[in-house]
């Protein structure tokens, strides 16, 4: 399939390897559609054909900013990525990758040819795990805890004072572990790893976890070195002090890692 007429454009999941087209046969992506292969040379594009008219540029900022239909589009495109992942060395586009049809995208593949194929190569046997460390000064043992009443002999404003003063004590000595754990955590794990990507920390309101996240990392690393890799997050794990920790997440299809200057949108 190659051109859907006018009232189509082409939406991009990843750029793989060239593959037998059969193994998605069924698969379908963002609004239900099903996928097709375009191919360019030795690169594969996965494409969806979509209404243009709900993914031109304004269509697609409205969709962007309705938080149920981009929690669908993600899903889907996510849904994608993860099973081509499966079948062929992916390098997943961004989110809403949207071209005037299939010729352009080929136009895209031979633009990007280079970018594309050192990003495969980077990629190859490789995948992407998520580190991050929270740091928690609510947490303390009895021995840390500020104490809770008035000292013999001691006002209730002196008694106020004091407690605040122990809370920014305990805050400050829990950010001086994060700072040696995030430190001690990315030498290891770099050192594990093919790369490292940083990314902001995430706002505890929004993922709803525990403590506050004062690193958020994603490492590449060698798929026969991910055991290595988990081993040692556990050992950094079982001596962290206490009021920080680790969490570790994947593997996953590693989209820190794709090259950005490949996607646009382009309808």
């Amino acid at each position: 399939m190659t051109s859907h007429g006018t009232g189509y454009a082409s939406y991009v999941y990843a750029v793989c390897r060239p593959f037998d087209g059969e193994a998605v046969e069924g698969t379908v992506g963002v609004g239900g559609r099903p996928l097709h292969l375009v191919t360019e040379e030795d690169l594969t594009a996965v494409v969806s054909a979509v209404p243009l008219e709900e993914f031109d540029e304004e269509a697609l900022k409205s969709r962007l900013e309705d938080l149920r239909l981009l929690e669908e589009m993600v899903r889907a495109h996510h849904g994608v990525v993860d099973t081509v992942a499966r079948l062929a060395v992916t390098v997943p586009l961004r989110l809403a990758t949207v071209y005037h049809g299939d010729e352009r995208v080929r136009g895209v593949l031979r633009a990007h040819a280079e970018t594309f194929e050192a990003t495969l190569r980077e990629l190859t046997g490789r995948v992407e795990l998520g580190v991050k460390v929270y740091a928690d000064a609510g947490t303390r043992s009895p021995v840390t805890e500020p104490s809770g009443g008035s000292l013999p002999g001691e006002s209730r404003g002196r008694a106020y004072l004091r407690r605040r003063k122990e809370q920014r004590e305990l805050r400050d000595d829990t950010w001086r572990r994060a700072a040696v754990l995030c430190e001690r955590t990315d030498e290891v794990l770099s050192g594990l790893s093919h790369a490292r990507e940083q990314h902001p920390p995430q706002n505890a309101a929004l993922s709803e976890v525990p403590g506050e996240n004062v690193m958020n990392h994603a490492y590449l690393v060698d798929q026969e070195r991910v055991e290595d890799f988990l081993a040692a997050v556990r050992d950094l794990r079982s001596h962290a002090r206490e009021g920080v920790r680790i969490e570790v997440s994947g593997p996953w299809v590693p989209y820190s890692f794709a090259s950005p200057r490949s996607s646009e949108v382009g309808v």
